[in-house]
């Protein structure tokens, strides 16, 4: 954990493949969707950002991401699947959607999902042109 990241991160960030066409519709969907409290506020970045760079110290890799990543302000980083998941609850919908998450069949299969997806997202849903966020306050509200 650096100061870089702390400084970066006064609440969690949410870095997303910025060319993904898949990821960027996420990104716009949960913009939409809000959080229901300004405390589970999260700041979306692309990864090809600097930001994105700073935030994630080591584990930043140049070219396309993996997966998402959630930043959290303590400078735990959690990817993948378990980047949403703490999302869920501060998201209309997503207490019901964690609890069907944790029936233990279903949460494994998810795994397998979201990684079936990420790996092919590129074929499944194309690429966009990466455009730099003109707001770096961006966040999920409900505002």
């Amino acid at each position: 954990m650096t100061d870089d990241r702390r400084a970066t991160s006064a609440g969690c960030l949410l870095v997303y493949d910025g060319q993904c066409r898949l990821c960027v519709t996420a990104k716009e969907g949960l913009e939409r969707l809000g959080t229901q409290d300004e405390a589970t506020a999260v700041r979306l970045i692309p990864y090809q950002s600097e930001e994105a760079k700073r935030a994630l110290g080591a584990t930043y890799r140049p070219g396309r991401p993996d997966v998402a990543f959630l930043v959290q302000p303590n400078g735990v980083i959690q990817q993948g699947l378990d980047a949403f998941l703490p999302l869920l609850p501060g998201l209309r919908g997503g207490r019901f959607l964690a609890t069907i998450l944790s029936v233990p069949v279903i949460k494994p299969f998810a795994y397998l999902i979201y990684r079936l997806v990420a790996r092919y997202r590129y074929h499944l849903f194309g690429e966009v042109p990466y455009t730099p966020v003109d707001d770096p306050d961006q966040k999920v509200s409900s505002e």
